[in-house]
């Protein structure tokens, strides 16, 4: 069985976790460090993907100042995608070779660690092929977590972000992941009551380590 250190972050700004994943990354890369599971939320933040396209952003930097987001173009995949409180975000730093594991079989693990997290709530889920992130589709589909990542030298960063109570009204200032036809949903929604956060990353953490075979040696 492998092993990583977890990070509960709480709530931080996307830049200060980006920075800390790129940190980490190198070290990982080095073998100076464990493999890393950083969990977090953060302050409002619109982030682009290698692959977004800018039309996507609906809005100008006067209305983002207005309503406190920031916007970064970043180095992972996939299109924009809105990050803020109330939403679970999670990025594993691991070493896809010593854990002997293709990007393709990463990314399958790390949605299944989503799916069953969510499968805890009562909340069944699904891939939807030619889409990333997971996808609830009885009645109208609607996105409740989005997955975007980099492999760096077989060392993976960025990961995931999980809708749990998050203020799903940012999403309309965007199209999320460049899909036009398909909403975006939470665990709070689907439910009818909030849920915290909190409660979700502990779950969300044991299924991590159940899916990935793997075990926290700190918190």
């Amino acid at each position: 069985m492998t092993e990583f250190e977890i990070q509960h972050l709480g709530l931080i700004r996307y830049g200060n976790a980006w920075d800390l994943q790129k940190e980490l990354l190198q070290k990982r890369i080095e073998g100076a460090i464990a493999d890393q599971l950083l969990i977090c939320e953060h302050e409002p933040v619109y982030t682009l993907g290698k692959s977004a396209d800018a039309n996507n952003l609906l809005v100008n930097p006067v209305f983002l100042k207005n309503i406190g987001a920031e916007v970064f173009q970043i180095e992972r995949g996939g299109d924009i995608t809105f990050h803020g409180p109330g939403q679970l975000v999670g990025y594993p730093i691991l070493n896809l070779n010593d854990r002997k594991m293709g990007i393709r079989t990463y990314v399958d693990l790390l949605e299944e660690s989503l799916i069953q997290t969510l499968l805890t709530y009562g909340i069944k889920t699904q891939r939807i092929e030619g889409l990333t992130g997971i996808w609830l589709i009885e009645g109208a589909p609607r996105k409740i977590a989005a997955i975007g990542i980099k492999v760096s030298r077989w060392v993976t960063m960025h990961g995931f972000a999980l809708n749990v109570s998050t203020d799903l009204s940012y999403f309309n200032h965007i199209v999320p992941c460049g899909i036009t036809d398909k909403g975006v949903t939470s665990i709070s929604k689907e439910l009818g009551r909030k849920i915290p956060v909190s409660e979700v990353a502990a779950e969300y953490v044991k299924q991590f380590e159940k899916i990935f075979n793997t075990e926290k040696i700190s918190v």
